[in-house]
């Protein structure tokens, strides 16, 4: 634990460049009393409204609340959210430079109202439509001209258009240009676009799905991916081995919920037991576990170190209510229970 403590330490020396797709998480906080009369469903006596950082802007938030430096890049449209979410992130001490405002576009909006602990009902605006090649190319050019500043480049994709395959490719040529750790939070349905990244943090599920889309086999068996089952964990090791081969990573990070996490490198294949004591809320966890891993690596930190320390993170953020982040003073809390 000495070792992981040495790389927390070292964190407020890391500058990350986040590219992704920007999210407002608005919630609504009350109590349940009663059944409406007007169709079988609850009603909330509202008490409070917050709204919080999601998607990419909570990857970067997470990274600032680490102590390190970040600057993010995407888009947002041109409507009342745009001035929330730019506030948001000033109260954050995050910059707007890498973000674009484009026209006949939502600010993606997801509000969540809260009764109790629970969640009642989920209501999401957005557009995923795929992005102007003229706004490409600015969101390419800003990254180009700034990645020499940063240790290491995260690609969140929430599937809302930023993370296309045009723009990817070549951030992650110029990130291999520029020797820069590259690290994405994938959409199931985009693997493909990772190839040749550093690493990717799938969880269980987006592993699962990716697999059968791309049609991958093991190549040293006769083993191939049933689709009319779940996986067992035997599936899933040999369907991790296959997705770093296909996608020539250096590694690949699973998150499996309460199960923790698989690393596989190489050869080798770690797990890493999980460290949530009590689970509230799984919102943005995997922000926060792509956050920890890519900033334990820009601080010199092994795949596993850092895999280890994401992981401690993770299970502190799912005992919070809401898309939350994690405190360095906190990480270094838990590592000292471990002593």
């Amino acid at each position: 634990m000495r070792a992981l403590t040495k790389i927390i330490h070292k964190f407020s020396q890391a500058k990350i460049l986040v590219l992704g797709d920007l999210i407002l998480d608005e919630y609504i906080w009350g109590d349940v009393q009663r059944i409406s009369p007007e169709a079988p469903v609850p009603v909330v006596w509202a008490k409070k409204h917050s709204y919080v950082l999601g998607g990419a802007a909570n990857v970067a938030n997470n990274i600032r609340s680490l102590g390190a430096d970040v600057r993010i890049c995407g888009v947002v449209g041109r409507d009342k959210n745009t001035a929330t979410l730019f506030s948001e992130l000033r109260r954050q001490g995050i910059t707007k430079e890498g973000i674009l405002s484009v026209d006949r576009r939502h600010t993606t909006v997801k509000t969540r109202i809260i009764a109790g602990h629970q969640q009642i009902v989920r209501l999401d605006w957005e557009h995923t439509n795929p992005l102007s090649e003229s706004i490409n190319s600015r969101l390419y050019e800003f990254v180009k001209k700034n990645i020499s500043r940063f240790n290491a480049v995260i690609i969140e994709d929430y599937g809302k258009g930023v993370v296309n395959p045009w723009l990817t490719k070549r951030v992650i040529d110029l990130a291999r240009e520029k020797n820069r750790i590259i690290i994405v939070d994938p959409k199931e349905e985009h693997f493909h676009y990772y190839a040749g990244t550093t690493s990717i943090t799938p969880n269980r599920k987006e592993t699962e799905s990716a697999v059968r889309n791309l049609k991958i086999q093991d190549t040293t068996n006769t083993f191939r991916i049933n689709t009319d089952r779940l996986m067992t964990d035997r599936d899933l090791k040999r369907a991790g081995r296959e997705l770093l081969r296909y996608l020539k990573l250096d590694s690949l990070l699973i998150t499996l919920g309460e199960g923790g996490m698989y690393l596989f490198e190489g050869g080798q294949i770690v797990h890493i037991p999980t460290q949530a004591q009590e689970v509230f809320d799984v919102s943005g966890a995997g922000d926060t576990v792509v956050a920890n891993f890519t900033l334990s690596l820009a601080c010199g930190g092994s795949k596993l170190e850092a895999a280890h320390i994401a992981n401690l993170a993770a299970g502190i953020v799912v005992s919070k209510i809401g898309t939350a982040t994690v405190s360095r003073k906190e990480l270094l809390e838990r590592i000292a229970k471990f002593k």
